[in-house]
């Protein structure tokens, strides 16, 4: 790890500026998102009070939550210098852990320097694995949603304008309200093992033209009888 010296103390004993401290319980017992850190300066052993940790963005029921894990570096601050009201402002990577998407800095925030920098990802990586990845690549350009099985996403492809989702196993879509599907200027593909549609009320399909065709038997079935009207029909 970096080098934890201790840092320097004003006349008064209080504690201003950033500190190292590693976390050593994340599981707060009046659930307001506080961790506990021992301080290696000043102590192998001794836990900290329970300090608050610094946020985006907070407020009653909403904000963003990331809490720290146990083992975990992070920079502690003092309210007033008080040792004993810590609050955590960020956590660190070191020698040992290290980021989850590796990269050489960036080299400007220009179109030019930008397709020069190899920091084009931005990432969120979850403790079991899940990702959310902003890759800014130039000329590739997309969003991913990856689980931690690296089976199931959901994909943004910028340059092409594409929009994948991919499981590995089920996909199930489920509304209270309508659920529908509009596509007018392109077609609409459906691949499959077997194909059902079960409506409990009714069901229509309409257009200009239509065809049904199957390679094997096909069969009608309507308890109230089938009507073919408004228009020719052809019986081959």
């Amino acid at each position: 790890m970096d080098d934890l010296s201790a840092p320097a103390i004003s006349g008064n004993h209080r504690f201003y500026g950033a500190v190292i401290g590693i976390v050593t319980n994340n599981d707060d017992p009046k659930a307001m998102g506080r961790v506990k850190v021992k301080l290696p300066w000043l102590s192998q052993s001794n836990e900290s009070n329970w300090a608050r940790v610094a946020s985006p963005m907070a407020g009653p029921g909403r904000g963003i939550h990331f809490l720290p894990e146990v083992d975990d570096e992070v920079l502690v601050m003092f309210e007033h210098g008080y040792i004993e009201r810590p609050f955590v402002i960020g956590s660190l990577w070191n020698g040992k852990d290290k980021p989850p998407e590796a990269t050489a800095g960036g080299l400007g925030s220009n179109d030019e320097a930008r397709k020069k920098s190899k920091n084009q990802k931005r990432v969120i990586k979850s403790t079991s694995g899940h990702v959310i990845v902003f890759d800014d690549t130039p000329d590739a350009e997309k969003i991913s949603i990856i689980d931690k099985s690296g089976g199931n996403s959901i994909e943004l492809d910028t340059k092409t304008n594409l929009v994948t989702i991919t499981s590995k196993k089920d996909l199930a879509i489920t509304a209270e309200g309508n659920i529908r599907i509009s596509n007018e200027k392109g077609e609409l593909a459906i691949t499959c093992k077997t194909f059902s549609v079960d409506a409990k009320q009714g069901y229509e399909l309409k257009g200009p033209q239509g065809k049904l065709e199957a390679s094997g038997g096909m069969a009608l079935t309507c308890a109230a009888g089938v009507n073919v009207n408004n228009g020719a029909l052809e019986v081959k």
